[in-house]
């Protein structure tokens, strides 16, 4: 297990501990699947297996022993898949460690670690065996051996796929507790997903944030600004559920595109990297979401009506903003609440807006 991250504020802490006030209505069914008929839909990529920094955590002994289950022929957990809309592929929501182990050991090589995977610490029989040095009856028995997939489709609400969120966060996925835009990373791959990976590389970004984290709290911000950029007077709370809306509906980029996306992000860091610094996301020694989300839609809506080129002029409206003592309470108390999130952005738009 992971020992338990710690939280660098309150709000951050609020933020994964949302209470979400939604009921679903979701189809399921079952499928039993033999082993080699999981193994050709993942090497066709028909069966999804997302991806994340510690995608797998099984030793090989513990790999083995999975593989040794099956070949005595006895039951094993199955697995969850959620069905996308779009193209009919399975994406693992639980069971990816059972998956992964069958396609090393089909694969023969343990993890991409350039190891042979041989079972180790099993019957005499398997034992130092490789699936190509399996007898035939092994091959046939492996081959054959059934697990049982639960499918699920999400009916209710239709215009996105949360539900399968909220399932994976609840499953316990190889031990491993993974946070919001973890799992955003997994279930809403696609070209957004991209987009977000790769401005989280901006040199002006990493100037005012710091350091990449690793559980992409950096990368969870720049959604949060683009969320709250083109719909924060549309913002209801939670915002964990208002990220995962925003991200599902543009998963494909068909909202809105790369190139407006790109533009928007890129102008505003570097006004803000060449005009404000660092402060402009601090409240304190540490970035400050609140303040990051008011500062940066602030200056990207009064980015939309020209260039920004008195530095003076944006500092001044800076400072304004920080005076504000109601300003300074909507971005460190209650922050997902509707109203002080509502409040902070139009702030900032509105002390921004007259900037030259």
């Amino acid at each position: 297990m992971v020992k338990k991250i710690k939280k660098s504020n309150k709000e951050e802490l609020s933020f994964e501990n949302e209470v979400l006030p939604y009921k679903y209505l979701i189809t399921n069914y079952g499928a039993d699947y033999t082993v080699d008929v999981m193994i050709k839909r993942m090497r066709e990529k028909s069966i999804i297996v997302p991806s994340f920094q510690r995608s797998y955590v099984w030793k090989i002994k513990q790999a083995s022993r999975f593989i040794e289950s099956l070949l005595l022929g006895l039951p094993v957990p199955g697995v969850f898949f959620s069905r996308e809309k779009n193209t009919e592929k399975l994406l693992v929501i639980d069971g990816q460690q059972r998956l992964l182990t069958l396609f090393y050991f089909y694969e023969g090589e343990f993890a991409g670690k350039k190891k042979v995977f041989a079972l180790e610490s099993v019957q005499q029989e398997f034992d130092g065996k490789t699936y190509k040095t399996l007898s035939e009856e092994g091959k046939r028995k492996l081959n054959d051996a059934i697990i049982h997939a639960t499918i699920i489709k999400q009916d209710v609400p239709s215009e996105d796929e949360s539900s399968i969120f909220f399932i994976f966060e609840r499953l316990n996925t190889g031990g491993m507790i993974l946070a919001a835009q973890e799992i955003r990373n997994c279930i809403y791959h696609g070209d957004f997903n991209e987009l977000l990976k790769e401005l989280n590389q901006n040199k002006d970004w990493r100037f005012l944030y710091g350091k990449s984290t690793q559980r992409m709290r950096d990368q969870e911000l720049i959604l949060r600004f683009f969320a709250l950029h083109f719909e924060w007077k549309k913002y209801t709370k939670p915002v964990k559920a208002f990220l995962n809306s925003f991200m599902a509906r543009n998963k494909d980029l068909e909202m809105y595109s790369k190139e407006n996306l790109s533009a928007i992000f890129i102008e505003t860091v570097k006004v803000i990297h060449d005009f404000l610094g660092q402060r402009a996301f601090r409240l304190k020694a540490q970035p400050t979401a609140a303040l990051i989300d008011a500062v940066m839609v602030g200056i990207s809506k009064r980015l939309q009506s020209g260039p920004i080129v008195k530095k003076a002029s944006l500092e001044n409206a800076f400072s304004t903003l920080l005076k504000d003592k109601k300003f300074i309470t909507v971005i460190t108390t209650s922050t997902s609440d509707e109203e002080n999130v509502k409040q902070r952005i139009d702030k900032a738009v509105n002390v921004f807006s007259d900037v030259e």
